[in-house]
């Protein structure tokens, strides 16, 4: 069965239709410092006010346990989506109270509502599939459709991506569309060469990625804190710098699979070691199987590649038809460490074929840099639901809207 889609609602003019987001945007004192998943959400909230609907914003921000907090408010993210839509939007002080009742019921043609935080509600994330259908059916009573688009949520069984899709005719908006479109070509049909690209700091979030993917790239370019489980696999010592050592058997046996498979695993040859983690330490790049010979002894840490690596790197990336990258390659946040991340992102942007940015922190990185988002092929919103595509699992946000793998 294919992803239900706005189509299948039929006519939506005069309908009220809740319209679930992925709005959790990073902030910083109060304010929005990357406003890109809201303005993801636009396309398809514009396309629902073009046909005439009402729209009522679903989104979560943050992980409030449970219970309202001033600081994940959505209130702020409101004031940003009008912004971006160039038009009224109106907040309810709560999601399923007196103040979101009051304001659904004022609702007419072309309005644009946004409820609070659904994770100020327990039932939201609640275990107990009766306690999260409860909730949402508070939800579907407000409206006559629902519209799932918040991409970076699909992998999770809660109550307003799984079960408010069971309650009212539901299909997926623009940007889950989009996305899985996306994601689809990288799993089933990507033109070679094909390149990924991993960083981040822990391995161990990458392992399902790695194996399932193993098989279907030419090149694995790995970066971040995790290239040095990779180092310690291959017998290298890596002074201070992050390590799971609980991980190190398991690297062992992908370098071995790559073999066999006949894929490039590329790790970098030099690193921008640290004498502590901050702006100001002292840095010294040292080739990737010499980390202990620096100034620093045993005690530096590996901050970011070196920069024949990066070239390497970029090299490699370039060369592709096919790019998907995941996790920056050092911490890009302190400026003597951002210029391994800044170089792999200067190459996405030069490939001739697909390039797609891998969500979470690899987007957030892009952004901090500088990079606009129309120079990549696609910026995903997804995060962790991504590596959960690209890792073969089931999405239960995507597979209640129709789709199968």
């Amino acid at each position: 069965m294919a992803l239900r889609t706005l189509d299948s609602l039929g006519s939506l003019s005069g309908k009220r239709i809740l319209v679930r987001c992925d709005l959790n945007v990073p902030m910083k004192g109060g304010a929005i410092t990357d406003d890109g998943r809201v303005r993801a959400s636009l396309r398809t909230i514009n396309t629902l006010l073009n046909a005439g609907a009402q729209v009522i914003v679903l989104s979560h921000l943050g992980r409030p346990d449970g219970a309202p907090d001033p600081q994940y408010s959505l209130a702020p993210v409101a004031q940003r989506l009008s912004e971006l839509l160039g038009k009224r939007v109106t907040f309810a002080s709560d999601t399923v109270g007196g103040a979101a009742e009051a304001e659904v019921n004022r609702l007419t043609n072309g309005d644009v509502l946004v409820l609070e935080n659904l994770r100020f509600n327990p039932e939201e994330t609640s275990k107990d599939e009766n306690e999260r259908r409860g909730f949402a059916q508070k939800l579907a009573d407000y409206a006559d459709a629902f519209v799932s688009d918040g991409f970076g949520v699909v992998h999770r069984k809660q109550a307003s991506v799984y079960e408010l899709a069971t309650l009212l005719p539901s299909a997926a908006g623009l940007l889950i569309a989009s996305e899985l479109g996306v994601l689809e070509r990288l799993t089933s049909t990507p033109e070679r060469p094909y390149t990924v690209v991993l960083g981040g700091s822990k391995v161990s979030d990458k392992l399902g990625v790695i194996e399932h993917l193993l098989p279907k790239v030419d090149s694995l370019l790995i970066g971040g804190g995790m290239l040095f489980t990779f180092l310690a696999a291959q017998g290298h010592s890596v002074g201070k710098s992050l390590l799971e050592s609980d991980q190190i058997e398991a690297v062992r046996g992908y370098l071995e699979a790559a073999d066999r498979h006949g894929v490039r695993i590329v790790l970098p040859t030099d690193i921008v070691m640290a004498s502590e983690f901050g702006a100001k330490a002292k840095t010294a790049v040292r080739p990737a199987d010499s980390l202990e010979d620096t100034p620093f002894g045993d005690s530096g840490l590996g901050l970011d590649i070196g920069p024949d690596s990066a070239a390497a790197f970029a090299e490699i990336i370039r060369s592709s038809k096919t790019v998907f990258w995941n996790g920056p390659m050092g911490v890009f946040e302190l400026e003597p460490f951002a210029d391994g991340t800044r170089r792999i992102a200067e190459a996405l942007t030069e490939v001739d074929g697909l390039s797609v940015v891998g969500g979470g922190d690899s987007a957030a990185a892009v952004r901090a840099l500088d990079f606009s988002d129309d120079r990549f092929g696609h910026i995903s919103t997804g995060g962790g639901a991504s590596l959960e595509f690209l890792e073969g699992k089931r999405l239960p946000g995507l597979e209640i809207l129709g789709w199968q793998a």
